[in-house]
């Protein structure tokens, strides 16, 4: 009879349920992987975003020009 455990659902669900995590804590994991990210690809990441940042500076000299 000891062998016998008789499953309370309620109890199970209290115990093993996992707590979802907050937004907060999702930012601050996503910002903990890219950050990693960034550190392994250094120059990568500098040469893609010195391209955006030339890219955006063009786009917007090129909408003034064109709007004077």
């Amino acid at each position: 009879m000891s062998d016998i455990s008789i499953d309370n659902p309620i109890s199970k669900t209290t115990t093993n349920a996992e707590v979802p995590p907050t937004p907060e804590e999702l930012k601050t994991k996503f910002v903990k992987y890219a950050m990693r990210n960034m550190v392994k690809k250094g120059a990568k990441s500098l040469k893609h975003f010195a391209l955006s940042a030339i890219g955006l500076i063009t786009l917007f000299v090129g909408l003034a020009y064109l709007s004077r």
